[in-house]
């Protein structure tokens, strides 16, 4: 019995005594490694953009030890194959991003340029140098150029005589609604009566705006005028809208301060993830963790949250999915991960749906809110199913809540009046809304220039071709860049 005792605890100091040794060895081997050439990950950054480590916030920490970067005990990023790019891009490093990201990146001799897009487990924030296939695209503002879209709309009614659900937008008054001092009000009420009766209430956007048709409200076109109050929080004024012109803007002077930073920011992502897209759903979901990740790192520092709605159509395993807004963006980038394409069929997909959800079951801040939804599909929407929503009655929902719709037109599918009755549903939602019309580029259909084209029907010289994150993150930066009075 004490043979045994004594053998028991000899085997429990030796036990110690190994492990104090291994203590002690730590700090040298720790030592040693700092002391070795390390490898230098190769890593474009724009000039002040890193930040040094103490200038991270306590809030923005736990996202970056998500990433790996705050955190030695974060896994590193699975390695996994990219589809071939026709022009690899390198993604310049946010402001406040370390460089040492995803998983200690050089310090393992990895390079964040080798590191692909996750597929799975924990997405993450696009780190700096990240390579994808980026999308080429371009876009157009049929409000700015408001005749040459009126000459479209024209043409497309008398010569192809497709069904549509028309809204009548011919007459056209601009609200524009600022501060004493000049600066945009973001968020107002602008309530349209005709009489007694009110016909529309619609809120401001991020220019101070509002966009209202008189003809696309048919029960009220016949009106002369229109009383028309203008109300935010206590500060509220009134005039008499009326209809000598066609095209007239009212400006509007309102007593309240301007928008102070940070601005509060939606941006929801409405995507078409039926069979049709599957050449491009992995390279849009590529383009769209760069896109999340700029802007979420924009030096405004906007209040941003990200919301998700993919759709396929009736008969597929779903027809919508919804991911609420959330201020993680990791949050975020894992549900856009698991959106596959399948499913369809025909050509025209359930598009009034998805819209209807992307308006009525996510929770909008609405007040004081810069909102964004950037609609990714190649289809129209069915026209042709009993109980079903209406697009056209959607994109008042959102001119109501002040949400402006950037379509993003891929490469149309189906016969070609489906095509046309795309493209004509695209931009009918822009223009309502007060967004732009954004079209992917293609090399195999160039202009004359060479430059990649497009198969919508806007002419060559009206828009300039730029990496599509790049221009969303743009325009993006405009939005905000108004409150502030720098676009007008």
């Amino acid at each position: 019995m004490n043979t045994k005792r004594i053998a028991k605890q000899l085997f429990i100091l030796i036990a110690l005594l190994m492990m104090a040794a291994l203590v002690g060895c730590a700090p040298r081997r720790a030592e040693e490694r700092a002391a070795e050439p390390q490898p230098e990950a190769e890593v474009v950054v724009n000039e002040g953009a890193a930040a040094p480590a103490d200038r991270i916030t306590d809030a923005e920490r736990p996202a970056l030890e998500v990433a790996g970067v705050a955190d030695e005990r974060a896994p590193a990023l699975p390695l996994a194959t990219l589809a071939p790019a026709r022009e690899a891009r390198t993604v310049e490093a946010a402001p406040d991003v370390l460089l040492e990201a995803a998983g200690g990146g050089a310090a393992d001799g990895v390079a964040a340029a080798d590191l692909a897009l996750p597929t799975g487990g924990e997405a993450v924030v696009a780190p700096p140098d990240q390579q994808f296939t980026p999308l080429q695209a371009g876009e157009i503002d049929d409000n700015e150029n408001f005749r040459a879209y009126l000459d479209y709309r024209s043409n497309f009614h008398q010569r192809l005589g497709l069904t549509v659900h028309d809204v009548d937008i011919t007459e056209r008054h601009t609200i524009r609604v600022t501060t004493r001092d000049g600066l945009p009000v973001l968020g107002a009420e602008v309530r349209v009566s005709d009489g007694q009766e009110l016909v529309t209430t619609l809120r401001t956007t991020a220019t101070g705006q509002v966009l209202f048709f008189p003809r696309a409200y048919p029960a009220h076109a016949g009106a002369q005028d229109f009383e028309v109050t203008v109300q935010k929080g206590r500060a509220s004024t009134s005039f008499r809208l009326t209809r000598e012109q066609t095209d007239a803007t009212w400006p509007v002077t309102l007593d309240v301060p301007p928008s102070r930073p940070p601005v509060q920011l939606d941006i929801l992502f409405l995507i078409d993830a039926t069979g049709s897209m599957e050449d491009e759903i992995d390279e849009l979901k590529e383009n769209i963790l760069s896109m999340s990740a700029q802007i979420e790192a924009l030096p405004s520092r906007p209040d941003v949250r990200f919301g998700l709605v993919h759709y396929r159509d009736r008969g597929d395993v779903y027809v919508t999915r919804v991911s609420d807004f959330t201020g993680d963006v990791n949050a975020f980038q894992r549900a856009l991960m698991e959106v596959t394409a399948s499913g369809g069929g025909d050509a025209p997909e359930s598009l009034n749906e998805a819209l209807h959800r992307a308006l009525w079951d996510v929770n909008w801040r609405v007040a004081d809110t810069v909102s964004l939804v950037f609609l990714v599909a190649d289809a129209p929407p069915h026209l042709d199913y009993a109980q079903d929503y209406d697009y056209a009655e959607e994109m008042k929902v959102a001119a109501e809540l002040g949400v402006k719709i950037f379509p993003i037109g891929s490469r149309l599918d189906g016969p070609d009046p489906d095509q046309k009755v795309a493209e004509y549903v695209f931009r009918q939602l822009a223009q309502f809304t007060g967004g732009n019309f954004i079209f992917l580029t293609y090399r195999d259909v160039p202009q004359s220039t060479g430059e990649p084209g497009t198969v919508y029907d806007v002419p060559e010289g009206s828009y300039s071709v730029e990496d599509l994150d790049a221009l969303v993150v743009r325009l993006v930066q405009e939005e905000l860049a108004a409150l502030a009075g720098e676009q007008q």
